[in-house]
C-alpha cells in the first residue's frame, strides 16, 4: 500500500472517485486522529458501508473503528458516519457484496461492515 498511498490518498473521497474513501478514525491507544485510504465495496444494502480487509482483522484502522465503536467516512464527496462496525468473514462479507464484488471479496480474510448513521 505504501507505494499506492499518496495517490490513493489525492483521488479518496472525490465525488467522481466513489471505490476510494479516507475512514476518519482515532487511535485506540494515542487517541491521535488518523485518516486512511480505504476502498469501499458496493454492497446489496444502502444502509451499510462495507469495506474490505484484504491484509487481515489485524488491520490497525478497522481495529481502531471497532474498538470507538465507529468513525466517519469521506466518501462520494460527503461525509458518512459509520456506526456499528463489525468484522465479517470473507464468505459472509461476499454474501453483502454486488456483484462482480461478492467474487473478490470471497478471497480476502475479512471485511468490516458498518451502519450508516
Amino acid at each position: 500500500m505504501s507505494a499506492t498511498a499518496p495517490v490513493a490518498r489525492a483521488l479518496a473521497g472525490r465525488r467522481w472517485v466513489p471505490l476510494w474513501a479516507l475512514i476518519h478514525h482515532v487511535g485506540r491507544r494515542s487517541g491521535t486522529r488518523y485518516e486512511t485510504p480505504v476502498a469501499v465495496v458496493p454492497t446489496t444494502d444502502a444502509a451499510i458501508v462495507m469495506i474490505g480487509l484484504p491484509w487481515g482483522v489485524a488491520t490497525n484502522w478497522a481495529r481502531n473503528a471497532v474498538a470507538a465503536d465507529g468513525a466517519s467516512l469521506r466518501w462520494r464527496g460527503r461525509e458518512v458516519g459509520l456506526v456499528h462496525p463489525r468484522i465479517v468473514p470473507g464468505a459472509g462479507a461476499a454474501r453483502l457484496a454486488r456483484a462482480p464484488f461478492s467474487a473478490v471479496l470471497q478471497r480476502f480474510p475479512a471485511a468490516i461492515v458498518c451502519d450508516r448513521a
